[in-house]
C-alpha cells in the first residue's frame, strides 16, 4: 500500500509539472523579470548600499567554497503572478546554479504583496527541502519583516540558507530529514495530492473515449508515456545554467 501510495504521488508529480512547464511557458512572454545584476538585486530598494555590498561578498564566498549559488532578490511586484509561480519562472528565466549540479537557490522578497519565497534548484533540494525552507521562512524571515525590519529579516534569512549550505552533505540531508519528518494528526496534504491525481486520471479517461479503439490499445502505457513527455519537457527546458523545479517554501506576513 506505501508503494502504491508513492507511486500515485509520482504520477502526480510528474502530470503536474508537465501542465505547469507548459502553462509557464505559455504566459512566460507576459512577465518581465528584473535583470540578473549580481547576487543581490535589490528591485524594491529594501537596503543599503553598504548591506547589499557586504551581503553579496557573503554570497560570493558561499560559491567560492562551495560552489552553490544563493542570489536575493527583492521586487516590485509578482505582475499579479502567486510568489510560487513568480520564483519558479525566475529561477528558470535566470538560471542560478551549476547545469551540471543544479545548485541555485533564490531568496525572493514581494514587500508590496507581503510574500517571501525561498526557490531551490533540483540539485539543492535534498538538504534544503520544502520543510527546512518553511522553517528558515518562519523562524529567521517573517519576525523581521512583521516588524518592518526588513534589512534584518534578509540578512537572517540568507545567513540561515547559507548555514545549512554550508554543512556536509551528509549532516545537512539529515537536518533536513528532521525538518521534514511526519507530524502526528492526518496527512491532509498527501491525502489531497492521491485525490488530484484520481481526478487527473478520471480527466484523462473521459478525453480518452472519444478515441476508444486507440485507448484501449495504448492504455498500458500511457503512465509511460506521460513519464516520457514530461521528462522531454524537463529536460528541454534546462539551459546552460541550474534547473529548477518548484521546490521550496513561502510565507506571508
Amino acid at each position: 500500500m506505501v508503494r502504491l501510495t508513492a507511486l500515485l504521488v509520482a504520477m502526480l508529480a510528474v502530470v503536474w509539472t508537465s501542465f505547469a512547464q507548459d502553462a509557464a511557458a505559455q504566459g512566460s512572454s507576459d512577465v518581465q523579470f528584473p535583470a540578473l545584476s549580481g547576487r543581490v538585486v535589490d528591485q524594491a530598494g529594501l537596503l543599503t548600499p553598504e548591506k547589499e555590498a557586504a551581503l553579496t561578498a557573503r554570497l560570493e564566498a558561499l560559491e567560492r567554497d562551495t560552489s552553490d549559488q544563493l542570489v536575493v532578490v527583492t521586487l516590485e511586484s509578482l505582475q499579479g503572478l502567486e510568489i510560487e509561480d513568480y520564483g519558479y519562472r525566475l529561477g528558470r528565466a535566470w538560471g542560478i546554479g551549476q547545469s551540471e549540479e543544479n545548485n541555485g537557490v533564490l531568496l525572493i522578497v514581494a514587500p508590496n504583496e507581503r510574500k517571501v519565497r525561498i526557490e531551490v534548484g533540483y540539485g539543492l533540494e535534498p538538504i534544503l527541502t520544502d520543510g527546512l525552507s518553511a522553517l528558515i521562512i518562519h523562524n529567521e524571515v517573517l519576525p523581521s519583516f512583521r516588524e518592518g525590519y526588513f534589512e534584518r529579516g534578509v540578512e537572517q534569512g540568507a545567513a540561515a540558507i547559507e548555514a545549512q549550505l554550508r554543512l556536509d552533505p551528509a549532516e545537512a540531508e539529515a537536518r533536513a530529514a528532521a525538518a521534514d519528518s511526519p507530524k502526528a494528526g492526518v496527512p491532509v496534504g498527501p491525502l489531497i495530492m492521491i485525490g488530484v491525481i484520481f481526478f487527473l486520471m478520471f480527466v484523462g479517461l473521459i478525453g480518452g473515449l472519444a478515441g476508444a479503439g486507440r485507448r484501449r490499445r495504448g492504455s498500458g502505457v500511457a503512465p509511460i508515456l506521460i513519464w516520457a513527455a514530461s521528462e522531454a519537457l524537463r529536460s528541454s527546458s534546462r539551459g546552460g545554467g541550474g534547473s529548477f523545479g518548484g521546490g521550496g517554501a513561502s510565507g506571508g506576513w
